[in-house]
Parts: structure tokens; sequence; C-alpha cells
């Protein structure tokens, strides 16, 4: 039957498995929910229990398993030790040494957003690439670094936080983190509304925006397709930040493309209308020609990015 191999997503709510054959095709799909009661302790053990009644289910044998590969949500280094996910109630540990002991096969670990971008690397909008840098714009903004088709994860697993790059030196408002004039601030979808009721405030200038009770980072996106003027300067700031947020990176990772995922890319390419010319303005000329493309894999980037962890 070959050997199979399992690619884990942990989510605050829910945990996304695959099952995937040796060549990277994906067998099988499902969740489980994320329990984060008694501080995370049974979030490995019910996947090691998934994991296992899967096997069984679907005939093969324990010596089938290639390995578990896992992506969670929060610094998480080359060994696979986490800093600690607030949102899931888990401290410092390992997690391969942990999971392996509970499912009985190897087990990789990395931080979501690099694991995601991984996926999107190996079957997604970056296929074909080995230097790819992901952006996931969605509330906050995430970032996943592969050089020569390996991930970066830093020292202590906060490789490719490009979301809390400073690009604002004037901004007087915090950003989550509790810096002021991240990246995050401007290009997530939050951001982009934020600079939307900053925009209307400050002008009188007539916009489909003002009718608006909720306004939502999409109503930007489509006042821009209509050809609203002020959703045009909003978008115009979202891709100065942007596009010069990302030749700052481009100048240390010289990457082939930038894949742009997350809530606020369904907007589709109209967004490279604003951060190319942007990006070329500030880009170093050996970095100028990078590519922009838009995420293709969408929720299972992780899932198939976990799964290239082992693969590789």
């Amino acid at each position: 039957m070959g050997k199979i191999v399992f690619g884990v997503d942990i989510g605050g709510t829910t945990v996304k498995l695959g099952m995937f054959d040796d060549q990277g095709t994906v067998l099988e799909k499902w969740e489980i929910p994320t329990r984060t009661e008694d501080h995370g302790n049974l979030i490995l053990k019910d996947i090691a229990q998934s994991v296992e009644a899967k096997i069984a289910e679907s005939g093969y044998a324990r010596e089938d398993v290639l390995g578990i590969g896992v992506g969670a949500p929060g610094p998480v280094d080359a060994k696979g030790n986490i800093a600690g996910a607030v949102n899931l109630g888990w401290g410092a540990f390992n997690i391969p040494q942990t999971l392996e002991a509970l499912a009985g096969v190897p087990v990789k670990a990395g931080n979501d957003a690099n694991v995601a971008a991984l996926g999107e690397m190996w079957k997604g909008g970056g296929q074909g690439c080995l230097d790819v840098v992901a952006v996931t714009l969605g509330t906050g903004v995430g970032g996943g670094i592969i050089v020569n088709g390996s991930l970066v994860s830093g020292y202590s697993g906060a490789g490719g936080e490009i979301g809390h790059m400073l690009v604002e030196e004037t901004e007087s408002e915090s950003c989550n983190c509790g810096l002021r004039g991240c990246l995050e601030q401007y290009a997530s979808a939050t951001g982009v509304v934020r600079l939307a009721k900053k925009c209307l405030a400050g002008s009188q200038e007539s916009s489909s925006l003002r009718s608006l009770d909720e306004l939502t980072c999409k109503d930007v996106w489509d006042a821009v397709k209509a050809g609203d003027a002020v959703a045009a300067q909003v978008a115009e700031r979202f891709g100065y930040y942007l596009g010069k947020g990302l030749a700052a990176v481009a100048c240390v990772t010289n990457p082939e493309a930038f894949v742009v995922g997350g809530g606020v890319s369904k907007a589709g390419e109209i967004l490279f209308d604003y951060i190319v010319p942007q990006y070329r303005k500030y880009a170093f000329a050996g970095c100028r020609n990078a590519r922009f493309l838009l995420a293709r894999l969408g929720n299972d980037a992780g899932i198939y990015g976990a799964a290239k962890l082992i693969l590789q």
C-alpha cells in the first residue's frame, strides 16, 4: 500500500489533520476539536488517538507511517521546542518528544505560519520556487520565510514575524504586540479598516464607505474595484506600507516570489496593483524582480506544510 504521512495544523478551536501518501497526495482530511482544558494537555493525546484510529480504519500499519508533522501557534524552534501558546494553555515544552511518546512514530514540528508557508511553496501558489516569502494578511499579518526549500525558524522560533517590523515611526497607537508602527497595523484586515476610518474622518470627500454601519476590509476592496476615490486612497496607503515592508524583507532573503494569502487576499490580484509599484520603488535592484503570487491552498496550507516537514 506504500508509505503515509500525517500533517497536523493546531488551531485555537479545531485541529486540522490530513493523511498523505509519500508523494504528497492528500488521501483524507478531517478535524477534531481543540480541547484546551487542563492547560492543553489533552491536545496531543487527542491527535495521537485520532491518527491511530485513522491508521486502523484505512488498513495501514504503524510501520507504514513515515511520521507526523505539526504546525502549532507560537514560536517553535528547529528542534520542535515551543516557547508557549497562550490560546492553547501551553507553556514551554518539546512537541516532537511528547507526541512521539504518545503516537509511537517520528514527529517534526514548526510554527503554524511557517509551516503553512512551506505548504504553499510545495503544493500551492509558490509551487516550483525554492526561495519564498509567504505573507498572510488576516486579522494580523503573518509570514513564513523559505530559503532554498528550507524554513527559516530562527534561534527561538520567531523567524518570519514580518507583521511586527517597524514601518511607521510616527505611530501613536500600540499594536497588539505592544510596539507601535508595526506592519500589522496597516496591512491586516483590521489595519485596512483602521486606515479607512482615518481617511474618512480626515476628508469630506463623498464615498460609498460612509453609508456603511459596520465597515469591513472587504467593503474597502469592493469600493476600490467600483472606483471609489476614498477607497483608492486607502489602498494606496496599504500598498505603501506593505510594499515598503516587503522590500526590506527582500534585502535579507532575496525571494523568487512572495505568496500572499489570508482573508485579505480574497480581494484578488487588485492587491498587487497597489503593493508591487511600492515594492519596486523601495527594493534593492537585485531583489526587484520578485514575483507576487496569490496563495492557493487556503485553510489546507498548514496540513500540507506539516506533511512536508516529514517528507523533506
